[in-house]
């Protein structure tokens, strides 16, 4: 299944564009690059100057580019959780 704006939710996050849009954390508001690595409550974003950054999904509002023309705004509070269990937890398994 491909990525879309429907079932993003249901996909692995790591290797996707983002950007933090709003934040509960001040500081990582416009916060952009890769996501590099997905745990069940953070994403792990390489940013253009090559650092990591670890970034809670809850609190946060999210940009993820799904290619060239269309992006995403996903509430990190519905993406807590493994892509595994958040298939589940959506009712596709």
């Amino acid at each position: 299944m491909r990525r879309s704006r429907r079932n993003l939710a249901y996909h692995e996050l790591v290797g996707l564009e983002v950007m933090v849009k709003e934040h509960t954390c001040e500081g990582l508001k416009g916060l952009s690059g890769k996501v590099v690595d997905e745990t069940m409550n953070t994403l792990v974003i390489r940013g253009a100057d090559g650092r990591l950054r670890r970034v809670p999904k809850e609190g946060g509002v999210f940009l993820f580019k799904l290619d060239e023309h269309h992006t995403v705004e996903v509430r990190g509070d519905s993406i807590v959780g493994r892509p595994e269990d958040r298939l589940k937890r959506y009712g596709g398994a």
